[in-house]
């Protein structure tokens, strides 16, 4: 029986607006993880048709050029002190980071050795941001570093004792290059990049990078593209997927965690890489490079185990 007064009205429950939200914070990391390993297939995949600074230079002058439509239409400004800050960035996280990624696999470098190397950022961007953006690392952490790198010692160790020309010197030092860039725009774009409107913030990283690119490519390379259905495939895969639905996730994730935190989520980009390199090309790595791989998740999990990161939508 019920007490005098009681509503026989149904207790609230979340709407679905807040459900669809709910579901979108939850989605989010893994989502850009799933995304972010696609682009070393893509990238694989339309390298013989073009050079890695042209194919690049493509995918990132069509990508500015998209978003900075999308940005004229929400007749939203950016002045030139933000187009400045993110013109770094873009040097760093797209020339830097992306030009190297694309020169190491052209150069026979397998994706899934790269992915596993350039995935040490987290382990990089934590060790940095303690200095630079204050925030202290536990013991734990600090062995998660030497963990990481010695997984990544594993992962090369094969190729580089065989010499079989699979793992090639020039390809992992662009590697690294391209960690340095990366983690070096994470920081950056962590510390400078609040407040700069997304849209034209992104697109000024792309033409930034783009025009750098370009400079590379007219200087290397015959920049002479072979128009094939794979090299254009994968170009609107990586314009589309890669260089907006990503990097957009990406910059918004930024904008709500901290640097490593959000780095964190890279230590999973090697195993995805690795099982989309093998449906794909055929790709396997020895045994040795197995282990190495779950070395350096196992390090990077000991650096972020004790983050916590908000990985939450900003709202529109």
């Amino acid at each position: 029986m019920l007490e005098p007064g009681t509503s026989l009205r149904p207790t609230s429950r979340p709407s679905l607006p807040s459900r669809g939200r709910s579901f979108a914070v939850t989605a989010a990391p893994a989502t850009f993880v799933l995304l972010w390993s696609t682009g070393f297939v893509g990238a694989k995949y339309g390298l013989p048709y073009a050079g890695p600074f042209t194919f690049l230079a493509l995918r990132l002058a069509v990508a500015g050029g998209l978003l900075a439509a999308a940005a004229a239409l929400t007749r939203s400004r950016i002045s030139r002190e933000q187009a400045g800050r993110a013109a770094v960035s873009g040097l760093l996280l797209h020339a830097t980071y992306l030009g190297a990624v694309f020169w190491a696999i052209s150069r026979g470098t397998p994706a899934g050795v790269s992915s596993v190397i350039v995935s040490l950022q987290p382990v990089v961007v934590a060790a940095l941001a303690s200095r630079l953006l204050g925030e202290q690392l536990v013991r734990r952490q600090w062995l998660g570093l030497l963990v990481g790198v010695a997984g990544v010692g594993l992962v090369i160790a094969p190729g580089l004792a065989a010499r079989t020309g699979h793992l090639p010197e020039s390809g992992v030092i662009a590697c690294l290059l391209a960690l340095l860039g990366g983690t070096a725009g994470t920081l950056w774009q962590k510390r400078h990049g609040d407040g700069i409107p997304l849209l034209w913030g992104t697109a000024v990283q792309y033409a930034a990078a783009a025009s750098a690119l370009l400079v590379l490519a007219s200087a290397t390379e015959s920049m002479r593209i072979r128009w094939t259905v794979e090299f254009v495939g994968a170009l609107v895969w990586l314009v589309l997927v890669l260089s907006i639905g990503a990097v957009l996730l990406l910059l918004v994730l930024l904008r709500r965690g901290s640097a490593s935190g959000v780095s964190s989520l890279f230590y999973l980009v090697p195993p995805a890489t690795a099982v989309e390199t093998f449906l794909v090309f055929g790709e396997r790595l020895a045994a040795l490079s197995v282990v190495g791989v779950g070395v350096a998740a196992v390090g990077v999990a000991m650096v972020v185990k004790t983050r916590t990161v908000d990985t939450g939508i900003p709202d529109a």
